[in-house]
């Protein structure tokens, strides 16, 4: 197989994981608590910038044109410019920094667990200017019901991709990583 075809088969593998954790929602409010963050973490850590960026990417890409992998069991073009998707398009930038994160530094699971932490942020910084402008709401208003209500499940969302991607790739040893480190 070349390096391409395994690089889009891991992309297409992970993108269907996040679509599937996607679906386990907990209704918070207007932004539900959902597992994509934790899939989108868990992607990064065991894939890298590249092409875990990639199946974020293609994520968005499946919600876009209409099939149901957002929570909910939602798409469409509505979803993506409706109040959460400014957390949708903050995945892209969440998965790039946890990538580039771990390929600066090492997926150890403290490394790994800061940069799940930061880009966790992230992408609720992205979601919660989005939520304000979109909902014309005032900031503190979308701070108050599109952030703090996040940052302890991140928490444990960021500790659980940390831990399970970094144990992934030290226990695969992560053979893949020539192919994705290939490609930089």
């Amino acid at each position: 197989m070349t390096k391409s075809l395994k690089e889009l088969i891991l992309v297409a593998e992970f993108t269907a994981i996040i679509a599937v954790l996607s679906q386990f929602a907990i209704p918070l409010g207007v932004i539900p608590l959902t597992g994509q963050t934790f899939a989108i973490g868990l992607t990064a850590t065991f894939l890298g910038k590249r092409t875990g960026t990639l199946a974020v990417c293609m994520y968005l890409l499946l919600g876009l044109i209409g099939l149901p992998v957002f929570s909910g069991m939602t798409g469409g073009i509505g979803v993506l410019f409706g109040p959460s998707g400014g957390y949708l398009f903050g995945f892209i930038l969440q998965s790039f920094v946890i990538g580039w994160w771990i390929e600066k530094s090492s997926s150890r699971f403290f490394h790994a667990w800061c940069a799940n932490l930061f880009g966790s942020l992230l992408a609720l910084v992205v979601g919660t200017l989005w939520l304000s402008f979109s909902g014309n709401l005032s900031f503190q208003t979308a701070l108050l019901s599109g952030f703090v209500p996040f940052l302890l499940p991140e928490l444990i969302k960021s500790t659980g991709a940390a831990y399970v991607g970094s144990t992934l790739r030290r226990r695969l040893h992560f053979k893949s990583e020539t192919i994705l480190s290939s490609k930089k």
